[in-house]
């Protein structure tokens, strides 16, 4: 079919990569460290390739993406690793990249906001926003998973007040961590209060609290807070989610706030998701992260 030349694809524009654009993407390509068997290394392949399936208009903003300088760093080769040596790689892998004004690692499982976090420097100083149906602060009986990276983080340094988790569901999550999460000072908000209030003015509240004590804030958009009709590619997703349409206001949001310095979209099996539907969100989060920052 002859392509439309007054219709450019996102896909065209991720391949029009330069050395040093505003936005930078990179795949991370974790799944030995999931809970239960993932096929989510195939995740970034499959984000790629959905890009030929959307404009690089964002009505809504009324942008172009044609006008965001991206760089695209393809792939960390990290996909055989497993545990620690997953985590200590992922880190010294993305420590490494040149240092844009905002990054979107591609997921993988949840694992990765670890490393990534830590990428970024004193972790005294860096503020984590989640949107996730879980709090992500399981103990390391099985080892690092993507069920531990905010227990992890915070045993690392980053401070219990500078983590605010949005989307949290009514039965994903034990009374234990729930606990945990109070005791050290995380501030959560529930599915349906984030609903109630406006998922994209919550975020907007919580990124503009966190600029305020924090040099550099990371937004962790875990897929599985939608609603699990809607994310078949999502195992961890459960009924009460978000819908579509407010995560990707998050994403926005992400995007266009000056204190946010990497986005990451995980927890998307591409091998569960036939129909494409959940890996074309994953998709959209990527790119509306990028019509955010340009209206940054």
């Amino acid at each position: 079919m002859t392509e439309d030349p007054q219709w450019p694809r996102a896909s065209d524009w991720l391949a029009a990569s330069v050395a040093d654009g505003r936005l930078g993407v990179v795949g991370v390509p974790l799944s030995r460290t999931s809970i239960s068997p993932s096929g989510a290394h195939e995740t970034p392949a499959a984000v790629r390739a959905a890009l030929g399936r959307f404009a690089t208009f964002h009505a809504g903003l009324d942008v172009d993406l044609e006008d965001v300088t991206v760089t695209d760093h393809g792939d960390l080769p990290v996909a055989l690793l497993e545990g620690l040596q997953a985590l200590a790689r992922t880190t010294d892998l993305l420590a490494a990249l040149p240092r844009l004004e905002l990054l979107v690692l591609l997921g993988g499982d949840n694992a990765v906001t670890r490393p990534a976090v830590r990428a970024l420097g004193d972790l005294s100083r860096v503020g984590l926003l989640t949107l996730d149906a879980h709090h992500d602060v399981r103990g390391f009986h099985a080892g690092p998973t993507n069920g531990t990276p905010v227990r992890g983080l915070v045993e690392d340094g980053l401070l219990g007040h500078n983590v605010v988790q949005v989307g949290i569901g009514d039965l994903t999550n034990s009374r234990a961590y729930r606990r945990w999460c109070d005791e050290q000072g995380v501030r959560v908000v529930s599915a349906a209060t984030a609903r109630a209030e406006g998922v994209g003015a919550v975020v907007r509240a919580a990124l503009d609290d966190l600029a305020g004590s924090c040099d550099a804030v990371y937004v962790d958009l875990d897929v599985d807070v939608v609603d699990r009709v809607f994310v078949p590619g999502c195992p961890g997703a459960r009924p009460g989610g978000l819908l579509p349409a407010e995560l990707l206001d998050a994403a926005v949001e992400a995007g266009r706030h000056p204190a946010v310095r990497a986005v990451d979209v995980v927890e998307v099996d591409a091998t569960a998701d036939p129909a494409g539907i959940t890996v074309d969100l994953a998709a959209m989060c990527l790119l509306s992260v990028a019509a955010g920052l340009a209206v940054r």
